[in-house]
């Protein structure tokens, strides 16, 4: 009987032979369904398969190759504690490490087809008006050019950054058009003249995706075990774990990654790439380089002051803005969230994990990012349709989806909710399957 995949067209049947490139890094459930596999692992691969490649196989990719598996069959036992402490559940007696009791195509047949459909024209909209804005703005800070002016430009520029970004990430998931060559063109041009490599951070990402929730696996603020933890000198502690220091990590992270792995997003020959990735990644790190040629000139020509005050300024608050929100989205909530290892991780236990965050005035200038338990889980959807989507599938997540806390108009309160993580969350357990995070009281004092 032929197998079905889960595409951006809906279910469409798997060819019959697989030629597939290996990835290094995928943690892949060993118990998807209707997938196909490796023939030299038990593991399935993820596949996503668009109309337009069945007819012409030599087509390139550019768009982040994740797409949900169909069917996650829950584990065969259910969660534990991993020993090392308590369930934090919720006071009614919730297990989140629990496995649900749906499946992901449960999830799925909730979300209304048409927050599926991909509209360019729609999503150029929003490019255009982000960078009108970003232009404007600096036109008038440099109009007025006044030390009252200067810290609002500040603050609203960096905040801009950030959304040029996030459509640059829809880019890489595809879920910016069908059409892989814009995506590429207008996620090179978003994510270079912010300096972020389009290619070496879209492939990453892929990474964090497919293991969202693994200890080891996961690609993006997962947690350090306790052994990795402990070699740590007491000085790189506690700049992990000290305001502001983690909000400024996203440029040395993309240069070393995070402690225990090595590799940079700049490098073809780096780990975190396939060897077919290689020519990707030479024209991102070009395309950056060609960013920082370009503000070196611009430094010549108005001066590094005035190039600090435009630019320079407002890329810290946007990295400021970018760690501060992919953190939260995996930390900080009332009740510990699970991480997995092993036979007990799944796709769907990993992405229900996460957290949807509220940021008031700021949810629509950063395209609904914070909607993020059902982007997750279907990154394919675009992000003017997540706040539909996640209401549709509410019913069916249940006690799995937590509620974000409403925002005011700024949502200066997730600095607490920060905080409180960065105080409490340090690393897991080396052991078990189902982990919760640690804290290490001398660190405190």
């Amino acid at each position: 009987m032929a197998s079905w995949v889960l595409s951006e067209c809906g279910l469409r049947p798997l060819p019959k032979v697989y030629n597939l490139p290996r990835s290094k890094f995928s943690s892949i459930p060993s118990r998807i369904r209707g997938s196909p596999v490796s023939p030299d692992l038990k593991t399935p691969y993820p596949l996503k398969i668009s109309c337009c490649s069945l007819s012409n196989s030599r087509e390139r990719k550019w768009e982040v190759n994740v797409a949900a598996p169909l069917q996650v069959a829950p584990p065969s036992t259910a969660a534990e504690d991993s020993g090392n402490a308590v369930v934090n559940g919720s006071p009614e007696g919730f297990d989140p490490a629990a496995p649900p009791p749906f499946k992901l195509a449960d999830i799925r047949a909730a979300i209304p087809k048409h927050c599926w459909v991909k509209d360019p024209w729609r999503s150029m909209s929003y490019v255009v008006r982000d960078v009108a804005i970003v232009f404007g703005l600096a036109a008038a800070a440099a109009y007025l050019n006044n030390w009252v002016v200067w810290p609002l430009y500040w603050f609203a520029q960096g905040t801009m950054f950030w959304a040029p970004f996030v459509l640059g990430h829809d880019c890489g998931h595809g879920s910016f058009s069908n059409d892989p060559k814009l995506n590429s063109v207008v996620g090179h041009l978003l994510h270079s003249s912010i300096l972020v490599p389009y290619h070496g951070w879209r492939i990453s990402h892929r990474t964090h995706h497919q293991n969202h929730g693994h200890v080891e696996n996961d690609e993006s603020w997962h947690p350090l075990s306790e052994s990795i933890y402990n070699s740590l000198d007491n000085m790189t502690k506690k700049l992990r774990f000290t305001l502001p220091f983690p909000l400024l990590a996203y440029p040395i992270y993309l240069w070393k990654r995070s402690p225990g792995k090595s590799g940079s997003h700049y490098h073809p020959d780096s780990d975190l790439f396939n060897p077919n990735e290689r020519k990707d990644i030479i024209t991102s790190t070009a395309c950056w380089s060609a960013m920082v040629a370009l503000l070196v000139g611009l430094g010549f020509v108005m001066g590094p002051v005035q190039l600090l005050e435009l630019y320079g300024v407002p890329y810290v608050m946007f990295v400021t803005w970018l760690d501060l929100v992919t953190y939260l989205h995996h930390h900080g909530h009332d009740d510990k969230l699970p991480w997995y290892r092993g036979e007990e991780w799944s796709y769907l236990r990993g992405g229900l994990t996460t957290i949807d965050r509220d940021y008031g005035w700021i949810n629509n200038i950063h395209h609904d990012i914070g909607t993020h338990v059902i982007h997750h889980l279907f990154p394919q959807i675009p992000h003017y349709h997540l706040i539909e989507a996640t209401e549709a599938a509410k019913p069916v997540l249940g006690k799995y989806y937590r509620e974000p806390k409403k925002s005011g108009p700024l949502p200066v309160y997730l600095l607490g909710v920060l905080w409180k993580s960065l105080r409490k969350d340090h690393y897991v357990s080396d052991t078990g399957d189902v982990v919760y995070y640690q804290t290490d009281p001398e660190l405190l004092e």
